[in-house]
């Protein structure tokens, strides 16, 4: 009984001091995130999406990178961006970029892991993305499509519905200052609240693997080449994480001897891959293309896997040596007041779940 809590003490421990380091960066990409969400005109973006057999699919997967939804969360997005117009192959781009990155993920890799991760993570995402999208493009031209309906309502609070009232009139319904607080409200009861429970999860799931696997066995299995990335791909496919919960999981194996590359491999499958997103893509744009898809993601995940191992060994840099060196730039003081608004605003949505459910 005395081993079983010392067991659990140590991989709590290990998990508070993750969430800790990477607390400050999560604040901030939350914040960045829901200035995205205000600022951003969802009817700017459908009318770029739906014109160019690639110039579609590079803005698709330009603004799918900063936005922080998950591999389910971006279904609904991404089926919006269809009826509005969008060509497959924009919204195949979409769909893959959006879910492997995200302003909150990026800054959250730069705490955990390593500046050339952290690159890394959000190019390889572009590459899958283009490679995917572009593809189904040329071997399915698009078609001009007509959008369907227009997402330009007020995105402060809904006070008009933008079709019977000039963009140039809007703008000047709401001050910046009401904007900012709309966006950082936003960040902290949706983005947050749908994104809280799963990180914590992958927080203690990397404190789990720190204390629970022995370093010589994840070296055996995940040490680096072909052989472990695919089996990274294998174990990725069913799970359902999302790009910020995966990252202290890929910081957990760093550390316990699996390749950086193999850990990219991870960071890219994993949020973007898992049993339920690609019931309903089948069911959005069809066997053919969720072929695509997947093998897109496969494909750029292992080759950009095999280049940052050869990075790292062309550079002579130990993965483990230099993991969450980022994190120690911020003050002790800010990492505890971050953690804790993090955990005061996660009960908080807890709360409000609950008396939803209950009402």
């Amino acid at each position: 009984m005395h081993r079983v809590l010392e067991f659990v003490w140590a991989s709590l421990g290990a998990s508070w001091d993750l969430f800790l380091e990477s607390a400050p960066y999560v604040v901030f990409g939350l914040a960045l995130s829901g200035l995205l969400k205000v600022f951003l005109s969802a009817d700017y973006v459908a009318r770029h999406l739906g014109r160019g057999r690639f110039s579609s699919v590079l803005k698709a997967a330009l603004l799918g990178i900063p936005l922080p939804l998950c591999s389910c969360g971006v279904l609904p997005a991404a089926a919006a961006l269809k009826r509005q117009g969008a060509n497959n192959g924009a919204t195949i781009a979409f769909l893959i970029a959006t879910p492997e990155s995200g302003v909150d993920s990026i800054a959250i890799s730069y705490a955990l892991l390593d500046p050339i991760l952290t690159v890394a993570r959000p190019l390889a995402a572009l590459l899958g993305a283009l490679v995917a999208g572009g593809l189904e493009n040329l071997l399915n031209p698009p078609r001009p499509q007509l959008s369907m309906f227009s997402a330009i309502s007020c995105p402060v609070d809904n006070c008009c519905d933008g079709l019977n009232c000039h963009p140039d009139v809007h703008r000047r319904h709401h001050t910046l200052a009401e904007r900012v607080v709309a966006g950082l409200c936003y960040a902290a009861f949706d983005i947050w609240g749908d994104l809280a429970a799963w990180f914590i999860l992958g927080t203690l799931l990397a404190g789990l693997i720190g204390v629970l696997v022995p370093a010589p066995v994840m070296a055996s299995l995940l040490g680096g080449g072909l052989a472990a990335m695919l089996l990274m791909l294998l174990v990725s496919i069913p799970l359902y994480i999302c790009a910020s919960s995966s990252t202290p999981v890929a910081a957990a194996l760093i550390l316990k001897g699996a390749s950086p590359g193999v850990a990219l491999v991870f960071l890219l499958a994993g949020p973007a891959t898992n049993l339920a997103s690609l019931t309903v893509l089948h069911s959005l744009l069809g066997k053919r293309v969720t072929a695509l898809y997947l093998a897109a993601i496969f494909g750029v995940s292992i080759l950009c896997g095999w280049g940052v191992d050869w990075l790292y060994r062309a550079l002579g840099i130990e993965a483990r040596a230099v993991m969450g060196q980022a994190a120690e730039l911020a003050p002790f003081w800010l990492q505890w007041l971050s953690a804790g608004l993090l955990l005061a605003l996660a009960a908080m949505n807890f709360r409000k779940s609950r008396q939803g459910i209950a009402g």
